[in-house]
């Protein structure tokens, strides 16, 4: 599954740099699928989803930092554990119980990201 930021979240910054798909921004932050990835132009997602990926996407939070679920693989492929929930001082980087996926579907979607990987 992803993982979430609570509103516990004291918006330090540390989760941010520490993704490796560069799924975390600051609150009122655009988002976009390219950021961090090899994905380019119109691309249909894992979840079957199309999107251009270098078309600025809304916010998942004004106030505080966020995680995009679609680019969160929970670091599989290149982290043991989250590296967010292993730097957050407040320990507010939990798992998202509204996007539960398998071993298997995250290192997928860390796959389909980054083509090198």
């Amino acid at each position: 599954m992803a993982i979430i930021i609570t509103d516990e979240c004291i918006n330090c910054g540390a989760c941010e740099p520490e993704c490796p798909n560069t799924a975390i921004y600051e609150g009122a932050d655009d988002w976009r699928y390219a950021d961090g990835t090899d994905l380019e132009g119109n691309v249909v997602l894992p979840n079957g989803k199309e999107a251009d990926a270098n078309e600025a996407q809304e916010p998942v939070s004004d106030e505080i930092y966020y995680i995009v679920p679609d680019k969160c693989t929970e670091c599989q492929g290149f982290h043991e554990e989250p590296q967010c929930a292993a730097v957050c001082p407040v320990d507010c980087c939990v798992p998202d119980e509204d996007h539960v996926e398998t071993e298997e579907e995250l290192l997928a979607k860390q796959r389909f990201m980054h083509h090198d990987a």
